[in-house]
């Protein structure tokens, strides 16, 4: 990483997510970044040339067709960058963020980091061979209300994620399993840190030729289990993780940045007027409806994920730590989300719902 306090940066891909990367780049350039170090959008890689013409109006540097005539042009001393976000479509991440880091340019790889297991080694392997930082873009990590659940982890034992979208052609070039779940599945596999033991799943394809809708239960070895379920084809909204431990409930609404604690444990200690308030707060109605238990809203600092995501990459990238959400928590998520996508293949299978599948589920 060059010593410059002034990190450049190349943003690759000019879609939907490339878009929201490049403003928050803008706007950490424009703010000068007091808490982390500013930082300077170099550079855009997009072939699309309607997009490309859309990011070139939107920004005062160069727009590239290819990487590779980007990579020519940093040769030639035109442009200068060290760190970049990979924002293509999913089946271009291993070819893109690999040719990045043979390079030497440090990499935010949006999600999932791959399309299968070995490329994702392969860009760990490369990463560490060329000492380069190599992040993987799980942003639910950076929210807020996740972030708050740490000082409150106490053996989690049993797990419920709904995540849900109305539908978007966006990103159909992946299944919802990746697309949506693999959200939740990074953040149980952060907080349970245990191996799976087994798993089952369903899924169907509706509205695209892809699985649309999905539901999976998995136990772990340490004997907690999870049950997820992802759609994109909901006529709501819905970004919520659920999880039980020892003499407690926590609830987290991902979309806003809510937490919500029930304990059980502090329920004698607990002030009347303080538990009507919380349980106002909370909007789950009159305390008196909840005997015996302790409910709580802990303070969450309000921030966006995706900026604290890219913040926490260019801290990365200038200290030469190891990034929060790394290429291997990437490539766990990725296997487990590839697992989920064999088992439903297999229950389409068994099930006889081939009218509804194609050969493009499973692995």
């Amino acid at each position: 990483m060059s010593s410059s306090s002034h990190p450049g940066v190349l943003v690759c891909g000019a879609g939907a997510f490339g878009r929201n990367h490049l403003r928050v780049y803008q706007a950490l350039e424009e703010e000068g970044a007091p808490v982390s170090g500013s930082v300077r959008l170099a550079a855009i890689v997009e072939p699309d040339p309607a997009r490309a013409a859309a990011a070139a109006a939107e920004s005062s540097v160069p727009v590239y067709s290819s990487l590779a005539e980007c990579l020519t042009a940093r040769q030639r001393g035109d442009i200068a960058f060290d760190a970049a976000s990979v924002c293509t479509p999913t089946s271009a991440h291993f070819n893109v963020a690999k040719t990045l880091l043979e390079a030497g340019v440090d990499v935010l790889v949006e999600k999932p980091i791959a399309t299968s297991v070995p490329e994702a080694t392969e860009l760990i392997d490369i990463a560490a061979s060329n000492g380069r930082i190599l992040q993987t873009g799980h942003l639910e990590r950076f929210n807020p209300a996740v972030t708050a659940t740490g000082p409150l982890l106490n053996h989690p034992m049993f797990f419920e994620a709904h995540r849900l979208s109305v539908f978007s052609p966006r990103s159909l070039d992946v299944d919802v399993v990746l697309d949506l779940m693999v959200h939740d599945l990074d953040i149980v596999l952060s907080l349970v840190r245990s191996p799976v033991r087994s798993l089952h799943a369903v899924g169907l394809p509706i509205l695209s030729r892809k699985v649309d809708i999905a539901n999976v239960r998995i136990e772990f070895e340490s004997g907690c289990v999870a049950n997820f379920t992802a759609s994109r084809v909901s006529t709501e909204r819905v970004r919520k993780l659920r999880f039980f431990q020892p003499h407690q409930y926590v609830s987290i609404d991902y979309a806003r940045q809510d937490l919500l604690v029930i304990d059980v444990s502090r329920a004698a200690q607990a002030d009347p007027a303080a538990m009507a308030a919380a349980a106002a707060a909370a909007g789950v109605g009159s305390a008196a409806g909840f005997p015996g238990l302790h409910i709580d809203k802990p303070t969450v600092q309000p921030g966006e994920p995706l900026r604290l995501e890219i913040e926490a990459f260019l801290d990365s990238v200038r200290t030469r730590t190891a990034p929060r959400v790394s290429g291997e928590d990437g490539r766990a998520a990725l296997a487990l989300a590839l697992d989920i996508n064999a088992a439903i293949a297999e229950h389409t299978q068994r099930a006889g719902l081939q009218r509804f599948a194609n050969s493009q589920i499973g692995r």
